[in-house]
């Protein structure tokens, strides 16, 4: 067989040694794939044409490449969103913001573990662009979704023969990042019975009483925006829960509930039931009031003309809310776990708390929503009083 290396001299009078190989065929139209490689010595040459050969022959060889990474994530992302819902795709597309921003420009197939090391400490110190303080660390919780996806996307280019090998597959978040992470979620406590009793009382006679009140029986802000009138019979006392309502990428999109678990039927605790048939009374004159600028649109949580709300409005109501009440600052989402913590603290079962919070999975309930504080110990001292008297 002929020498594939061939010895060419450049215009300067420089020798070189070039060699044409096959790399296989392109899969849409079944045509030969050839690369030029040119060295230095024919040595070098000798090497680098067995090396691309051998990997040729095993199947792992991986044509050199100008592909960006933010190029690659946008054509991963088309393929890994066809058929999730519009507000996963964004999720997804939040999650890669951070990458396309530290490591967008750079050839994907330049990119190291050492990149990816650099990254994800970059995004725990300083790589927050909005939602907070620009300049400071993201939470654990999004550095490790913006991980899972960046690995995601290199796994399939991998697949592809974009990349030898994923970079990103044993990059470990720090134990110190984990031990602050944790801190910080202990420090977001929901509120106690005495707070919850607190901020009722202060807002017994503003709007915003009844559907502050579905917040604290555990509904999602989203469910509770999402929420209409003819889901509500107030004769039998009881509110179906089965669509949601909230912002993806600046538009309000409505749907089902996130599970199946998650369209219940509630029945209502007196002072709701009693606050509902305020809220609906009061809207009644408000549109008499308005006459035809009212908006009928059937939500239960609308404005004085009938508009209904989206859940970054009802969130900034409830925080004025909080302030007039001089009540601690928690999330809404927080007055869910309030609910179930209680529910569950007061010898509700288990199985009960957790159909109520339109979740299939008990333990995860108990997980992540049960938050037992002091008070709610006493009772288990009380009952070692007898054991140890």
């Amino acid at each position: 067989m002929a020498d594939p290396i061939k010895k060419i001299t450049l215009k300067n009078g420089d020798t070189r040694y070039r060699f044409v190989i096959d790399i296989g065929r392109d899969p849409e139209t079944d045509k030969r794939k050839q690369l030029t490689i040119t060295c230095d010595t024919k040595k070098e040459a000798k090497a680098e044409y067995a090396k691309i050969k051998n990997q040729c022959d095993e199947g792992t060889f991986v044509a050199p490449d100008k592909i960006t990474v933010s190029a690659w994530l946008d054509t991963w992302l088309k393929s890994a969103t066809i058929d999730v819902e519009k507000a996963t795709a964004s999720n997804y597309a939040d999650a890669l913001k951070p990458v396309h921003a530290r490591l967008g420009d750079r050839k994907l197939q330049q990119i190291t573990e050492e990149d990816i090391d650099a990254f994800v400490t970059w995004m725990l110190t300083s790589g927050r662009r909005r939602g907070g303080k620009p300049g400071t660390g993201l939470s654990l919780r999004t550095v490790k979704l913006t991980l899972g996806r960046l690995r995601q996307a290199l796994t399939i280019a991998e697949r592809r023969k974009l990349v030898t090998r994923n970079v990103a597959q044993y990059t470990q978040i720090s134990r110190e990042a984990r031990r602050k992470a944790e801190e910080a979620k202990a420090a977001r406590i929901p509120w106690t019975d005495a707070e919850v009793k607190a901020f009722l009382s202060a807002i017994r006679d503003r709007r915003l009483h009844a559907p502050a009140l579905l917040s604290l029986i555990g509904m999602r802000p989203a469910e509770v925006c999402g929420l209409r009138w003819s889901a509500v019979d107030l004769d039998a006392g009881t509110l179906k829960v089965k669509i949601t309502r909230t912002l993806v990428d600046g538009e309000v999109e409505e749907k089902g509930t996130k599970s199946e678990a998650g369209k219940r039927t509630l029945p209502l605790p007196k002072p709701l039931h009693t606050a509902l048939k305020t809220f609906k009374a009061k809207q009644a004159s408000e549109a008499i009031r308005a006459g035809k600028a009212y908006a009928r649109s059937g939500y239960v949580l609308v404005d004085e003309v009938g508009s209904p709300w989206k859940t970054d409005k009802f969130r900034r109501e409830i925080y004025k809310l909080m302030a007039e009440a001089k009540v601690r600052k928690v999330r809404p989402y927080d007055a869910r776990h309030a609910c179930l913590t209680y529910l569950a603290t007061s010898g509700v079962p288990d199985v009960v708390v957790s159909a109520w919070a339109g979740h299939a999975d008990l333990s995860f309930t108990k997980r992540v929503y049960i938050h037992p504080n002091v008070e709610h110990l006493r009772g288990a001292a009380d009952q070692l009083d007898k054991l140890l008297g």
